[in-house]
């Protein structure tokens, strides 16, 4: 029985069945917990993508629409301070990037950084995790956080 547990245990593992849940923090101190299926409900773009010579079509929401639900500004409502608002993206082994706000908005930016959470029309694998950051037009995939379990917007300026 017990080994029936731990397989049942590392089938879930294998499956990204851990970090199901996104922490979002906006600019104004507003939290929210998102689900996988929650992320999944958002409306979702395509990108394609070549990390370390391999080609791979991510699906996933923009990031911006994420922060959308803790009040993070879109759109023309980003400017004056909110152009030194900073996202920071946190993985679950420390790993750490950083985004101008008004990089993530195809207002300003034609490339676009989505929250991964398919690659090739499949669920991402359990070394990717339930989420991954996507940023398109990146030359390399340093900023492609896999294993993504938080998002926080950081304001610089004061309004």
């Amino acid at each position: 029985m017990k080994t029936l547990v731990l397989a049942l245990c590392f089938a879930g593992l294998a499956s990204g069945a851990f970090a199901q849940t996104l922490g979002l923090k906006g600019p104004a101190g507003e939290t929210v917990s998102l689900t996988a299926a929650e992320v999944a409900g958002l409306p979702r773009v395509s990108v394609a993508f070549d990390a370390h010579g391999e080609k791979h079509v991510y699906e996933g929401p923009l990031l911006i629409d994420v922060l959308a639900k803790v009040g993070t500004p879109t759109g023309k409502a980003i400017h004056g301070p909110e152009m030194a608002d900073v996202v920071l993206v946190k993985a679950d082994d420390g790993y750490q990037v950083a985004f101008g706000l008004a990089e993530l908005d195809p207002g300003t930016r034609s490339n676009r950084i989505i929250l991964a959470d398919k690659v090739d029309g499949a669920p991402l694998s359990a070394k990717d995790g339930a989420f991954k950051l996507v940023a398109e037009g990146d030359l390399r995939p340093a900023r492609s956080a896999r294993r993504v379990t938080a998002i926080e917007v950081l304001r610089l300026a004061k309004p």
